[in-house]
């Protein structure tokens, strides 16, 4: 038996795999990866795959990039973890000194949780504890249609894709999901608007905070809106006093050709929460950014109940820091922002070919982002699982969201890469038709 087909067998006897409905493994293999280099992943079979999707939206310089390896061994070889309850470490510090200095401004602190849903979560009960502090209990939220902010309940909450949230209804808290602009055109986001201040006058003493995901709502198929609308949303959550979250999990870090998605709308929040591309794929993190205003709403005698008590055991942890200013250094001394430029303008042009594919019914693309919807299937076609199929076969790991075909590569891939990610999605799409 080969090392490859004895890891399947041994890998499905013991693990259950995320978002994964584990009985498709009876005829859809496994792929157990023995090592990443580039935009490139290797199976043990010797099989290349070229990381279209940057490893679920988290891998921004490549796999094993030489600089951030050299960065985590540097720092496992000194200090692996310490609790951040009253300790610290120089990467915890400088890492937060960095993220605000790139952040939207009045963004002046910094609350290190694990993952995206936890960053979430901190935002979710930091804006209600907020306004409880005050004598104010305020337990709604308002968040877009088709939104997404994590899996964990309060993040699921908060969410509006039917597919994770339906069956735990019964058990998640209250929100109210006000509608998204239908599409990228300024038009778009005036019906929208109004429909959320009506919702905010409605429930003008409830409201805690609204979150949103700026400009590209990622596990919501890809759905991509005018910035424009944001800037008025800042105006309407100043006017009520509610918080302004921005969920920046997945659009940060240059996916959009800027830093952040909220660069677009030059409006700064009241959170940011970040995560995924933070430490450029390598370890779980995420940072929650607030403002002073929320800051020293906490700053009190021990015993007063005003104390935000929430934890993680890996709070801040020395190895995620170390990695995540490893990779803001790369930004900072390669000029990313400015590299990426160029190899955006090219997946725009290579994207224009889709509009002739009968079966397509959009195109889409924000920065690095690309994404083509396709029309006329249902679920139970399973479009996605086809393409998917096809791009592994032509050694391009695709994973389109239902009928969404997309592309969120690593920074890093270079023009012949994107030339050969997008006609393999190309042709993928193509196949369908015969």
């Amino acid at each position: 038996m080969s090392l490859n087909k004895s890891l399947i067998e041994r890998d499905l006897a013991v693990l259950w795999h995320p978002c994964t409905q584990m009985k498709d493994h009876e005829s859809l293999p496994l792929i157990p990866i023995k090592r990443g280099y580039g935009s490139y992943l290797e199976d043990f079979d010797g099989n290349k795959y070229l990381d279209a999707i940057s490893s679920w939206w988290v891998n921004l310089f490549g796999h094993s990039n030489p600089y951030i390896n050299s960065k985590l061994i540097e720092q496992v070889q000194n200090l692996e973890h310490v609790l951040l309850a009253g300790f610290s470490h120089e990467n915890a510090i400088r890492l937060a000194e960095r993220l605000i200095k790139i952040a939207p401004k009045n963004l002046t602190k910094v609350f290190y949780a694990d993952n995206g849903s936890s960053g979430i979560e901190v935002a979710l009960k930091m804006s209600f504890h907020f306004h409880k502090n005050r004598g104010e209990i305020k337990p709604l939220f308002i968040s877009l249609e088709n939104s997404y902010h994590g899996e964990t309940m309060g993040a699921l909450s908060v969410g509006d894709v039917s597919l994770y949230k339906e069956v735990y209804n019964e058990i998640i808290i209250k929100s109210i999901q006000t509608p998204v602009p239908k599409d990228q055109r300024l038009e778009s986001i005036y019906e929208p608007l109004q429909k959320l201040k009506e919702l905010l006058e409605k429930h003008k003493n409830n409201v805690s905070a609204i979150i949103l995901e700026p400009i590209v709502q990622c596990a919501g198929s890809m759905h991509m809106y005018n910035s424009e609308y944001i800037k008025e949303v800042k105006k309407l959550t100043e006017e009520y006093k509610i918080h302004l979250i921005f969920d920046e999990v997945a659009t940060g870090f240059g996916r959009t050709g800027k830093m952040f998605a909220s660069e677009y709308a030059e409006v700064s929040p009241d959170f940011m929460v970040l995560s995924k591309g933070l430490t450029g794929g390598y370890l779980p993190l995420s940072a929650v950014l607030l403002t002073d205003d929320i800051y020293r709403e906490f700053y009190c005698d021990y015993g007063s109940g005003k104390s935000f008590l929430h934890s993680h055991s890996y709070t801040g942890n020395p190895l995620a820091c170390a990695v995540a200013n490893a990779s803001l250094d790369i930004f900072e001394n390669e000029n990313i922002l400015e590299i990426i430029q160029p190899k955006i303008k090219l997946l725009t042009e290579l994207l224009e070919k889709f509009k002739n594919l009968k079966n397509v019914y959009n195109v889409r693309q924000t920065g690095l982002i690309g994404a083509i919807e396709l029309k006329n299937y249902k679920l139970e076609d399973r479009i996605g699982l086809k393409v998917y199929k096809y791009g592994l076969e032509h050694g391009v790991l695709l994973r389109p969201l239902g009928n969404i075909i997309y592309f969120m590569p690593p920074l890093s891939i270079s023009e012949s890469e994107i030339h050969e990610m997008v006609q393999v999605g190309f042709d993928a799409i193509s196949s369908l038709n015969k």
